[in-house]
């Protein structure tokens, strides 16, 4: 799963390491269109919901964040 959502991630974002990088939305990685884009292939990739109260920026700082919430998600 993790290795999906790297392959996700950098579709959208070109030049970070994003395997370590922590600050996805800290350092303004991610824009807000990013984010939207990302949700939808999120949706779509894993056949999940992403609900309004799961979107701050302690579920998208990180591959591994981002992974954490997918997986519960999916539950």
């Amino acid at each position: 799963m993790r290795d999906t959502i790297l392959d996700l991630l950098s579709d959208i974002v070109d030049d970070v390491d994003l395997d370590t990088c922590t600050t996805l939305i800290d350092d303004g990685i991610l824009s807000s269109l990013d984010i939207i884009q990302l949700i939808g292939a999120l949706n779509d990739e894993f056949d999940i919901s992403i609900p309004a109260t799961q979107i701050i920026p302690a579920n998208f700082n990180s591959v591994d964040a981002l992974t954490a919430m997918v997986e519960k998600l999916a539950d």
